[in-house]
């Protein structure tokens, strides 16, 4: 049987297409629908429609290639915006299929779910509108935070200035309590680490095998976001694995993630591409 999800994310919609307990693959439309939103607190009529559309896309494609279920679940920028109703309701009307808008806390646990399944370790995840870290020691979730920061809020606030990156990310690093989570093997998951991998790598072509598993230090991770800052969007969008549409944002995500693992006592982290999608499937169903 097969079964698909849909994560509509504050800079993209991602499908992933499950059987016989296998990721087929997964594949995004960036669509920017967080954009504006830490300025206005709403999401735009552009971003909900283009967004909309690429959800209804996902879902034809998905039932055209034979997904029994098509479960489309929201994260930060739907869950935050004061007019998340209207969009909810456009996605009815567009797509046909009600959204699941899920919790700060609901969104760590599928990421470390998918991640790491039920064993040992932890997640950091960079999102486009928030930032979520979970840690699990014994069996237990020992820790679990979502902050209301990501990539398109700090590009919506402070731009490509590094310094006014460094201000933003310092003032919201406090909101994590402290852990020292240097004793667990911690995974990264979402856009910011796999294109930072993608670029490490020099990949002309995406390919998930060799993204995944790609250990980033935390002292590359900041000198790849002090060049890409350094530089201007154009030349980012030349670098070999870069993603065009993250070129703008993908300096201060760098930063974020830096900051964010120095926070935890981390030195590295490894890059999963088994995220929130595989963990929602698993949560629904029992098992992918």
């Amino acid at each position: 049987m097969k079964t698909s999800a849909i994560d509509v994310g504050s800079n993209s919609v991602r499908l992933a297409m499950f059987a016989d307990g296998k990721t087929l693959y997964k594949t995004i439309k960036t669509t920017r629908l967080g954009e504006g939103l830490a300025v206005t607190g709403k999401i735009s009529p552009k971003a909900s429609e283009r967004t909309a559309r690429a959800i209804a896309e996902f879902v034809s494609r998905a039932k055209r290639e034979g997904a029994e279920k098509v479960y489309v679940f929201a994260t930060a920028a739907v869950r935050s915006a004061q007019n998340r109703g209207e969009f909810v309701r456009e996605v009815q009307k567009t797509a046909g299929v009600d959204l699941d808008i899920v919790s700060g806390e609901e969104e760590a646990r599928l990421g470390i779910l998918g991640a790491v399944g039920e064993g040992d370790g932890g997640i950091i995840d960079v999102g486009g509108a928030s930032t979520e870290a979970t840690f699990r020691t014994g069996g237990t979730t020992v820790y679990s935070k979502s902050v209301d920061t990501g990539t398109v809020r700090l590009f919506d606030t402070a731009g490509r200035d590094f310094n006014a990156l460094i201000q933003k990310i310092d003032e919201v690093l406090p909101q994590y309590p402290p852990f020292n989570a240097s004793n667990l093997k911690v995974y990264n998951i979402g856009g910011t680490g796999t294109q930072i991998a993608a670029v490490k790598h020099g990949l002309k072509v995406y390919d998930p095998q060799i993204i995944d598993g790609t250990y980033l230090s935390r002292e590359e991770i900041f000198a790849m976001g002090k060049r890409f800052l350094s530089m201007s969007v154009d030349e980012v969008k030349a670098v070999s694995g870069m993603e065009e549409r993250r070129a703008d944002v993908i300096g201060g995500g760098c930063l974020l993630l830096a900051k964010v693992m120095e926070r935890f006592g981390l030195d590295g982290i490894t890059v999963s591409e088994r995220d929130n999608l595989e963990g929602y499937v698993i949560l629904k169903e029992g098992s992918l």
